[in-house]
């Protein structure tokens, strides 16, 4: 998965929302492929990868907290994104 293949602005309950769950988890996400492909030329860059954990921990945290209030918008994250659980 690229970058470009991820719209955020699917994950969006209404225009201006930058802070549902939906939202958090798909931008995490991005950013999360994008430190992985830094990741593959940069073997030995420590600090983005203690950052890439803590992001993927962070999303992990967002995710459960979907699936406990909301197991539809838990299936449609973790299809749309591409995640595995």
């Amino acid at each position: 998965m690229s970058e470009s293949t991820i719209n955020l602005a699917d994950y969006k309950i209404h225009d201006t929302d930058t802070g549902s769950a939906d939202y958090q988890v798909a931008l995490l996400t991005q950013r999360i492929v994008h430190l992985t492909a830094h990741l593959t030329q940069h073997k030995k860059d420590t600090s983005s990868r203690r950052g890439l954990l803590k992001l993927v921990a962070q999303r992990r945290k967002l995710l459960d907290y979907v699936k406990a209030n909301s197991e539809e918008r838990y299936q449609k994250l973790l299809a749309g994104l591409s995640l595995r659980k």
